[in-house]
């Protein structure tokens, strides 16, 4: 994770940041002290616990790093350091409270076990913690969730040493809402999921999904990954370790989404690198989609060459791109990071299966003129190096004049890789973009 490169130097950003906290403080108290009052005027007794939490030891001296979140919660203003970092911090921090508030009323749990009294300044602090909460607003974990995004907005400035100390606090701060007995372990992941939802609604880079305008119209594609994703709800559904499969559930329900409206861009791909949100939220999807490719190629894993310097294959992984010699890479797929391996590497995203505009698609063959330019043997890939990077290449053949006409061009790729699939619509995609030059 390179969190370096993502780091932005600048003057801390005072009155910006005050005036969030100005909102967001009596918000979080308000609305957060309303549900619980909510719940218990309910009588909820609904409560997801695994058995083997039992063993969970209570630890009162842990309400201290407990406690410290509501310090870090005003702290982590300090490292933003532009007002857009300023302004996603603080719309990620009100999301999580939107998305828990919603979660406490329509799905309210209750905390099963009772707390042993507890006296010094520990029993202080607990006292003080049960003032105003009360044994409900359970899952997600708004603790774990606003804990995720401030870590990550911390982590972004922080030195290499100070991110040690940071991981350690985190890790203590999360483990705290066990050992305090204030939430039950299910609480923890669907806070997590919580947090990276927040972290993918305003990403560091890009447009923020809900800004996109409509990319992508491919309702059948969007409605099979919905499908899958309601499956795998129905399975966590059941209970027990079944419910992991609400992660899943999740990710496809996101693919969903980028197939029906935010197209590539849904998956914050920057510079050949997915969002944190994005390599979690999306990580059974990305799997999946990982093992399926190696599947369908695996009788041919090598690169085919199709013209001088220019090779086309599957996406490689950095060992495989360092090993095939290549010096430089364009990678059109969007559901993968680029393997970089210390050479020139170009990334324009497409998803898989649909139709780049006539701009992406001149853009790609951009970065392959550019890398042929610089470099002598330049690896264009997507996932299995049949569709989406045959039709760059493509382009590229007829952009460059190496190719007169379609049919030559594709002609010139099959010759070389009988496997490509270059679609009707993918043909008349290609006479649209010549017609519009």
């Amino acid at each position: 994770m390179n969190t370096t490169a993502l780091s932005v130097a600048g003057p801390i950003r005072w009155k910006h940041s005050l005036a969030w906290l100005t909102f967001l403080a009596p918000l979080f108290f308000l609305s957060y002290g309303w549900t619980n009052h909510l719940a218990a005027a309910r009588g909820v007794t609904s409560n997801i616990v695994f058995h083997w939490e039992s063993v969970i030891p209570f630890l009162p001296w842990t309400i201290v790093p407990y406690w410290s979140i509501d310090l870090m919660y005003g702290l982590s203003f300090l490292a933003c350091r532009t007002a857009r970092e300023v302004n996603h911090h603080g719309l990620r921090l009100l999301s999580a409270q939107c998305i828990s508030v919603v979660c406490f009323i329509a799905f309210p749990l209750r905390f099963t076990a009772q707390r042993p009294a507890t006296d010094g300044l520990f029993g202080g602090l607990f006292d003080a913690l049960t003032s105003f909460d009360l044994p409900y607003n359970q899952a997600p974990s708004l603790h774990i969730s606003l804990l995720l995004v401030i870590w990550w907005v911390v982590l972004r400035h922080s030195t290499s040493g100070w991110r040690w100390v940071l991981h350690a606090w985190a890790l203590l701060v999360a483990a705290s809402v066990l050992t305090t007995w204030q939430h039950h372990f299910f609480d923890l992941p669907t806070g997590l999921l919580a947090g990276l939802l927040c972290l993918w609604l305003w990403p560091d880079h890009g447009k923020p999904p809900l800004t996109i305008a409509r990319t992508s119209a491919r309702p059948r594609f969007a409605l099979w990954y919905l499908l899958g994703a309601v499956i795998c709800l129905f399975l966590a559904m059941q209970g027990d370790w079944l419910m992991w499969a609400g992660w899943p559930a999740a990710a496809l329900a996101l693919v969903a989404a980028n197939y029906a409206w935010f197209g590539a861009d849904g998956f914050q791909k920057h510079e050949g690198k997915q969002s944190l949100a994005v390599r979690w939220l999306f990580a059974p999807y990305r799997l999946g989609a990982w093992i399926n490719s190696r599947l369908w190629t695996r009788r041919q894993p090598a690169p085919s060459q199709i013209v001088d310097g220019i090779w086309l294959g599957r996406l490689p992984t950095s060992t495989e791109l360092t090993q095939q010699g290549f010096d430089a890479i364009v990678d059109v797929t969007a559901e993968f990071d680029t393997p970089v391996a210390g050479i020139d590497h170009f990334s324009v995203p497409m998803l898989d299966l649909a139709m780049p505009s006539c701009a992406v698609l001149d853009q790609a063959t951009d970065a392959i003129t550019l890398a042929n330019k610089a470099a002598d043997r330049v690896l264009v890939c997507c996932a299995l190096g049949y569709s989406r990077s045959a039709l760059t290449v493509a382009a590229w053949l007829l952009r460059s004049g190496r190719c007169s006409d379609i049919i030559t061009a594709i002609e010139c790729i099959q010759t070389a890789r009988p496997q490509i699939v270059i679609s009707t619509a993918q043909r008349k995609l290609l006479e649209q973009c010549i017609n519009e030059r």
